[in-house]
């Protein structure tokens, strides 16, 4: 029994030697196998750098100083036989007023005339006219004039550049031929900024502001009035002759002119002149007694009420000017300094009386 015993015990020991280990168990989930990769984050666009300087009539900036050069005011012709008007889209601020027999004349205001291209047709001055360029102490552009205009550039001192009854005609001045044969030796008179740049520094004139001079308009990118009335749509009739109509437009942020029925185009670029504020200033007009040719006296000093508009909407505003070298201010109704868009300005100086609606 012994050595069966002991047999049956060999057999199990050499069973148990033949058998492979038992390999431990692995994990029940494989780790995921994670690529390397980075994550590229695209670099914000630049913004451009702010230009150095500003336009002190139009709160633009510029890249360079401007703000104590005098600018040109430039008296325009605006009789529907004389238009298109050149230049007109790149004034700084634009004045418009009755002259004799209801028709209208504009005062173009550029601060600078440099790359404007050609401008006019140049026409003739009246003292008022005279007046709103003393404000800007600007050098002043005109082809004749009133009598009263002649007195007040003398007595006033102002620096007046005259095509009719000056030394300037062929060299600051020219007659558009086409013009001449189209609408009259009168409607004729053009200058340009590359005429005006190259020619007033070899004028006995002075061509920067005394030191310390300043125009008083501030600006804001948000100059639409809060508490303003609907002003989609500006109807101002002058007299029987013209009516001036602006019309917003939401894209541009801007007021596209109108006048005699049709948007009022500039020459040199075949498009409608838009501009950022609306001004409609209320003052005394009446006819010179006596005056055979039936010219104005419109007042441009002391005070007055108007309107303002920037981006559609509209509020009444108080105009100052205490004497004819005093640039125009204004204020809000209730006293409060008038804040303009940044951009171009349209003035109409009307009667009390005129009529101006909007909608």
């Amino acid at each position: 029994m012994k050595k069966i015993a002991v047999l049956l015990l060999c057999l199990l020991l050499l069973a148990s030697c033949g058998k492979t280990p038992r390999e431990a168990p692995g994990p029940l989930f494989e780790e995921p196998i994670v690529p390397a990769f980075s994550i590229k984050i695209p670099p914000l666009p630049e913004l451009p750098e702010p230009l150095p300087y500003v336009n002190p009539l139009t709160g633009e900036g510029c890249e360079t100083e401007i703000a104590m050069q005098r600018p040109c005011a430039i008296m325009l012709n605006n009789l529907k036989k004389a238009l298109p008007q050149a230049g007109v889209s790149e004034a700084d601020l634009i004045y418009e007023v009755c002259a004799e027999g209801g028709i209208t004349r504009m005062l173009g205001v550029f601060q600078s005339v440099e790359g404007v291209g050609n401008i006019g047709t140049v026409r003739s001055a009246r003292d008022y006219y005279v007046s709103l360029a003393a404000g800007h102490d600007a050098l002043f552009l005109h082809a004749g004039g009133s009598p009263r205009a002649y007195e007040v550039i003398k007595s006033w001192g102002i620096s007046a550049f005259d095509c009719v009854n000056g030394p300037y005609e062929g060299t600051l001045y020219w007659r558009d031929k086409e013009r001449r044969r189209s609408a009259g030796m009168e409607h004729s008179v053009l200058t340009s900024g590359e005429n005006i740049s190259t020619l007033m520094p070899t004028y006995r004139t002075r061509l920067d502001h005394k030191e310390g001079y300043t125009y008083p308009m501030s600006f804001a990118q948000d100059a639409v009035p809060a508490d303003g009335w609907e002003a989609s749509t500006i109807t101002v009739k002058f007299s029987t002759y013209k009516t001036g109509v602006f019309t917003y437009d939401g894209a541009s942020g801007q007021y596209l002119v109108e006048e005699y029925g049709q948007p009022y185009i500039d020459a040199n670029t075949g498009e409608q002149v838009a501009v950022k504020n609306v001004l409609v200033l209320f003052t005394d007009k009446s006819i010179i007694p006596g005056d055979e040719a039936g010219r104005l006296k419109v007042r441009t000093t002391g005070s007055g009420s108007g309107y303002f508009a920037c981006g559609g909407r509209a509020v009444e505003i108080k105009w100052s000017k205490p004497e004819v070298h005093s640039p125009l201010t204004y204020t809000t109704a209730d006293g409060n300094e008038l804040i303009f868009g940044i951009g171009p300005t349209y003035v109409n100086i009307v009667g009390t009386k005129d009529p101006v609606s909007f909608a």
